[in-house]
């Protein structure tokens, strides 16, 4: 990917409803560019899909937040299983870096959010975690 897919993509992450000529006055680019480059990205694999947030995706869960999480040892595989036990948790991500895994909760109420993390933290494995709500979507995906 140059710079230009990149430029392309950012302005679809934006509003991935964009006219090829809308994207193509934004990015200063000719509107067979855009068109020939995003059936390119998606062709690549790069692009896989475009989505849609709607209220109801929010509102079922008004408090959100993304928890990383350090583990101690090799018990990376343990703790993923337990964790895609609980109901509260929407994705389950690892990555490198400093944090083991990153996973997304979602619940009705503070409390709830405030005892899955309670329950996480209590897992046999779990050494430190950092915990940020998150406040506003303008998109997802």
């Amino acid at each position: 990917m140059d710079d230009t897919d990149e430029r392309i993509i950012a302005a679809l992450r934006h509003d991935a409803r964009a006219s090829y000529s809308d994207l193509a006055a934004r990015l200063d680019l000719s509107r067979t560019t855009i068109r020939t480059r995003i059936s390119q990205l998606q062709m690549r694999g790069e692009i896989v899909g475009f989505s849609v947030v709607t209220r109801a995706d929010v509102a079922r869960d008004p408090v959100r937040g993304m928890m990383m999480i350090g583990i101690e040892g090799r018990g990376a595989e343990r703790i993923k299983r337990q964790l895609a036990q609980m109901a509260e948790l929407r994705a389950i991500h690892s990555t490198n870096g400093r944090w083991d895994l990153i996973v997304e909760i979602g619940t009705a109420t503070l409390s709830d959010f405030d005892a899955v993390l309670d329950r996480i933290r209590r897992l046999d494995g779990v050494i430190s975690s950092e915990t940020s709500l998150l406040l506003s979507t303008r998109k997802s995906g």
